[in-house]
């Protein structure tokens, strides 16, 4: 399978926030933003591997400002690190005020998701073609944080059997 660049995948989404959107402090409800930034990494994902794809995992998600109603919305999203059949997306979610201009970062995330064929089955996805030192040393983060969100994966199970009814 030929590499790909990962600016292939970067997408850009943006979204400015309605009272719809936002919680009786005015600013945007966290799963509002969630819900962009999986759209957002979805689409980069998605590009990079021309599959359909799903999210399988969003690791180190953190709200730095909150997001004022009338503010416009900004996520981009790029692959980090592609393994077999699965990629890190990182997003970055920034938030403009409109009448002063200010930008200010507000959510940053990573997601894992999952390359799929027609049928459901986990398809292949393409490696990266890294060309900076930048962005092998991200894909060697990448793959340390696999490493550690398996790992995670199998501990998980004792903590959701005191969840269970």
């Amino acid at each position: 399978m030929e590499p790909k660049n990962p600016s292939e995948s970067i997408a850009v989404m943006t979204q400015m926030i309605l009272p719809s959107d936002a919680n009786p402090l005015n600013a945007a409800f966290g799963g509002r933003v969630l819900e962009w930034i999986d759209v957002c990494g979805g689409i980069a994902a998605g590009r990079h591997c021309r599959h359909a794809v799903v999210t399988a995992s969003m690791d180190d998600l953190h709200f730095h400002a909150s997001i004022r109603v009338g503010w416009v919305v900004t996520l981009r999203a790029r692959v980090l690190a592609a393994f077999h059949s699965s990629m890190e997306v990182g997003v970055r979610v920034t938030a403009e005020n409109p009448l002063t201009g200010e930008h200010h970062l507000t959510t940053t995330a990573l997601i894992t998701f999952v390359a799929l064929n027609a049928d459901g089955s986990r398809a292949p996805v393409p490696p990266l073609a890294l060309d900076t030192e930048a962005e092998r040393a991200a894909l060697q983060a990448a793959h340390a944080r696999r490493r550690e969100r398996l790992d995670r994966k199998v501990r998980v199970s004792e903590w959701q059997r005191l969840l269970e009814p």
